[in-house]
Parts: C-alpha cells; sequence; structure tokens
C-alpha cells in the first residue's frame, strides 16, 4: 500500500461513490475500484459497506480514515518544512480570528508582509467552536481568539500565547448618551434592555458578563442573544439596546450611531490569546506570525 492509495481511498470514503470520487481524482472508474479492491485483499478486511448506494465506512475503515489522514498530512507537512528551509518564507498563511479580535491583525499582517513578501495570507472569521474545528483539520494553523478558547477539543491538545488584555467598555445607542455620564456601572446597565453576544457553542463572554452583573447585585434584562458582533452592533446603532463588549472591538466597527463608554469596574478585563495545536507540526510562517504578537 502506498500513498497515493491512501489518497483514492480518502476519495472514495469523502464522497461515497467510486464514480463521483473518480471524477474528483480526474481518473477512470474501473482503475480506482481495483486499487479499493486491492487494498482491501492486501488487509484482508472489507473497508466499504457497499449495500447501500451510497457506499458507508466499515468499523476497519473509519479506522483506516483516521489514520491515513493523519499520514498524509504529516507528509505534507514533511515536504513543507523541507520546502521552507531552502527557499525561505512562501507560500500561503491561514489563520483564524473572533470578529472581536479583528483589530489585532491588520498592523501586523502588514509588518509581516514587509518582511517575508512571498508570503500571502488566508485569514478565515468564525467562532471558538467552528476555529477549532478547522484548526484540527489542518485548514487553519493559529486563531486569534478572546480566551479561553470554547473549541470541542480538550483544551490540552492547544498551546496559547497570552496577550495584553482588553478592557470592557459599554455601547449604548447615540441618542440616549445624554442618559449616562462618562463611565456607566453594571447597575445603570441593568435598567436598559440588554443584548447579549452568545452562540449554542460559545458562551464564556455572555457568563463573564452575567458573573459581573450578578455581583454588582443586579440582573440584566436580556432581550436578544446574538451570534454576531456586527448584528449586536447594529441592534445597538438602531435604539434596541445596549451592551458589553471588549473596548477594541469599536475600532473595527467605527459606528456613528453607537457612544461607547468606559466601565466603573476598573478590573473588568477580556482575555486575548493565539491558540494554535500542541505538538504539531507549525510552519515557519506561522511560527514567525506568532513572533510578530510578543512583547506587545
Amino acid at each position: 500500500m502506498d500513498l497515493r492509495q491512501l489518497r483514492y481511498f480518502l476519495a472514495v470514503a469523502q464522497v461515497g461513490q467510486v464514480t463521483g470520487a473518480a471524477k474528483l481524482l480526474n481518473m477512470e472508474q474501473p482503475p480506482l475500484s481495483r486499487q479499493i479492491k486491492q487494498m482491501e485483499q492486501e488487509l484482508q478486511v472489507t473497508l466499504f459497506d457497499r449495500s447501500d448506494k451510497r457506499w458507508k465506512l466499515t468499523p476497519a475503515g473509519e479506522v483506516l480514515r483516521v489514520r491515513a489522514e493523519a499520514l498524509l498530512q504529516q507528509f505534507e507537512e514533511s515536504l513543507q518544512e523541507v520546502k521552507e528551509l531552502d527557499e525561505g518564507l512562501q507560500g500561503i498563511l491561514s489563520i483564524g480570528s473572533v470578529v472581536s479580535c479583528i483589530s489585532l491583525l491588520p498592523e501586523r499582517v502588514q509588518a509581516f508582509r514587509t518582511l517575508y513578501p512571498k508570503v500571502t495570507f488566508k485569514i478565515q472569521e468564525g467562532d471558538h467552536f467552528f476555529l477549532g474545528k478547522l484548526m484540527d483539520r489542518r485548514n487553519i494553523e493559529l486563531v486569534v481568539a478572546r480566551l479561553p478558547f470554547e473549541a470541542s477539543s480538550d483544551e490540552r491538545t492547544y498551546s496559547v500565547l497570552r496577550l495584553p488584555s482588553d478592557p470592557f467598555a459599554a455601547m449604548v445607542p447615540a441618542q440616549w448618551s445624554t442618559r449616562f455620564k462618562s463611565a456607566v456601572s453594571m447597575k445603570e446597565l441593568a435598567a436598559f434592555p440588554f443584548l447579549t453576544l452568545k452562540t449554542d457553542y460559545t458562551t464564556g463572554m455572555h457568563e463573564r458578563l452575567l458573573n459581573e452583573f450578578r455581583k454588582a447585585g443586579v440582573e440584566p434584562n436580556i432581550i436578544c442573544e446574538c451570534s454576531s458582533v456586527a448584528i449586536i452592533l447594529a441592534m445597538v446603532a438602531s435604539g434596541i439596546g445596549v451592551t458589553i463588549l471588549p473596548k477594541s472591538v469599536m475600532s473595527s466597527f467605527p459606528l456613528t450611531n453607537v457612544r461607547m463608554l468606559d466601565m466603573t469596574n476598573d478590573d473588568f478585563y477580556s482575555d486575548v490569546g493565539i491558540v494554535w495545536l500542541k505538538d504539531r507540526y507549525l510552519s515557519k510562517s506561522a511560527q514567525h506570525f506568532i513572533e510578530m504578537f510578543q512583547g506587545i
């Protein structure tokens, strides 16, 4: 069995049929069918359940799928490492970021491109769960996110570079600004309709805010849970309610209809960090990009 056969096997596992996999691989169907049959004969196991129109992996096939994906990934990473040693930094650096951390990227991307002009970027946006999945599948190498990182994998599988904390601030409709002083307390905000940032999988910031309200002896009047920073700020701008977000968010969303107010509790901060997979190959480009954040 060789790497070529493993790629054939993974294509069939992905598509669920030989015809579609053959098109994906740009080859004829009969040779692909023979290769899968040859693998089964060599391993003396059945890799696919062919009883339905869509082929399904058997337990043995599922084990091989996991191992084959890891093996091919390791092979590709080894090739990349060798190329980087010979050619220097180039290629695509794929990273992820939650929306509330986007403001940390432009300056460092620009500085990185000045140093390494042959490297281009692919940036994915999403919540912790989505970005964690992309990182686990090696579609991206690192994530800039709020901490703790709420992905589906065990947190011990990740390395984290902590960045300076970001103070929380209140975001209120500009037309309500006369109702507030320059700094606002949790008790004051509890008197207004409150919008909270929360998804089905990421609840850390939501819970943090609830705890802060309760420490002040009040409960917020939550009228809406939003999965997007852009949505929540659009609703604040429309005068629907108030919210609390990390202060740096407003540098990415300079809305004239939203006024940002400091919080009276000075120790109210959001933790920020860069997250990547521990004990997995990290490209030289990713390593150098992480270094751009060190010492800030």
